[in-house]
């Protein structure tokens, strides 16, 4: 009877033993932690003006999994015109990172309290602006020419800017506002960023001859680049030139040379030439780099783009066109004396990054695209 007895106290003790640890473990299973969903993406195409840096900006704007704004920091410089580039760097800098971590609120600063949707610069050019959440004429999966986007999804709240960045796995920003690598350190070794950086670069000759097709609209921009006295005169577009030929060989240097370790694996080099030269190629490759998948509608999105029938006029326009023809229009229309100049100013620039030189109206005329490139960028 004891021994009965002793079973017994014994089961109840080890059925509330049991009880007591399943209870007790039972709120932490509730409250353990559902899978992580993936830190997003942040990918900064960085260039200068007239560096087909629109055009690229598309390839990643159109993808239905990023989230693309096209140069934010136009309202830091509209605001502030009056400092020079450098001094601008910080607050340029401070409006990219809060974009990247979709807090829209950093554009109080620069734009007035009652703004819209389409008050943003370039809105109509991201394809998430155009679509659900921030305008539900489109599907996400659509390919969104600005023109339609800016007829139809003008009217919504700047609100629904934020609140469309932050549905997106990618976040894609395109700015020219930047001339130093080391100003973007403190994003990069950010831990709440995952900062890629692609650096756009192209021929300084062809920069040259299409910035002379639209000096007026660049004049604020090169009066803060260089110091408005220094754009005047007729060495003013070559003193410009300069500068941002300066600036690409200091950020190709910094980004590829002698590297820190945080920059391993997070700075990709692509010309504007190889792109127009092979576009699925080179789009397939700066995909990899920003961890996306190049789908079949979007691979021929950008076959079309680039191999369509039109010469570029408008200048910023981002259209079917020819795209490779366009791109060396200025060996026939830039004369062989501005030739010349352009590459004395650039000259570091375009023997690192491997434009050859033209040294004679004669090899301007007989120098095949090919020998234009005086090594692969790959």
């Amino acid at each position: 009877m004891m021994k009965s007895r002793g079973v017994q106290v014994l089961l109840i003790l080890a059925l509330l033993s049991f009880l007591l640890i399943h209870f007790h473990f039972l709120p932490c299973s509730n409250n353990a932690p559902m899978e992580e969903k993936p830190s997003p993406v942040h990918i900064l195409i960085l260039s200068s003006w007239r560096s087909g840096s629109s055009f690229t900006g598309q390839i990643f704007s159109q993808h239905p999994s990023v989230f693309y704004l096209m140069e934010p920091a136009w309202h830091v410089w509209v605001k502030m015109y009056q400092n020079s580039a450098k001094v601008l760097h910080m607050a340029v800098r401070d409006l990219v990172r809060s974009v990247f971590l979709c807090d829209m609120s950093v554009f109080d600063a620069y734009m007035s309290s009652q703004k819209k949707k389409s008050d943003l610069f370039q809105w109509e050019a991201s394809r998430a602006l155009c679509s659900p959440p921030a305008c539900d004429s489109f599907s996400r999966s659509d390919i969104i020419t600005a023109g339609n986007c800016r007829t139809i999804c003008g009217k919504y709240p700047f609100s629904k800017v934020e609140e469309a960045c932050k549905t997106y796995s990618h976040v894609a920003v395109k700015e020219v506002r930047f001339f130093d690598l080391k100003v973007l350190y403190p994003l990069l070794t950010d831990p709440s960023l995952n900062l890629k950086i692609i650096h756009l670069v192209r021929d300084p000759r062809a920069v040259f001859r299409s910035r002379e097709n639209t000096m007026a609209d660049l004049k604020r921009d090169s009066n803060i680049v260089v110091g408005s006295q220094r754009t005047k005169g007729e060495m003013g577009p070559y003193n410009t030139m300069q500068v941002i030929c300066k600036s690409h060989v200091e950020i190709y240097k910094a980004g590829s040379q002698a590297t820190p370790s945080f920059l391993k694996d997070r700075y990709l080099l692509v010309r504007y030439e190889d792109i127009v030269r092979d576009p699925l190629a080179r789009a397939a490759q700066m995909y990899r780099f920003a961890e996306l998948h190049f789908t079949p509608e979007l691979q021929k999105w950008v076959h079309n783009i680039t191999h369509g029938k039109g010469q570029g006029a408008q200048a910023f326009d981002i259209g079917s066109r020819d795209a490779l023809r366009v791109s060396q229009a200025w060996r026939k229309t830039l004369p062989f004396q501005k030739i010349e100049k352009v590459q004395n100013v650039c000259k570091d620039a375009m023997d690192l990054l491997g434009y050859q030189l033209i040294q004679s109206e004669e090899e301007q005329k007989n120098m095949s695209l090919d020998l234009l490139f005086a090594q692969d960028s790959s």
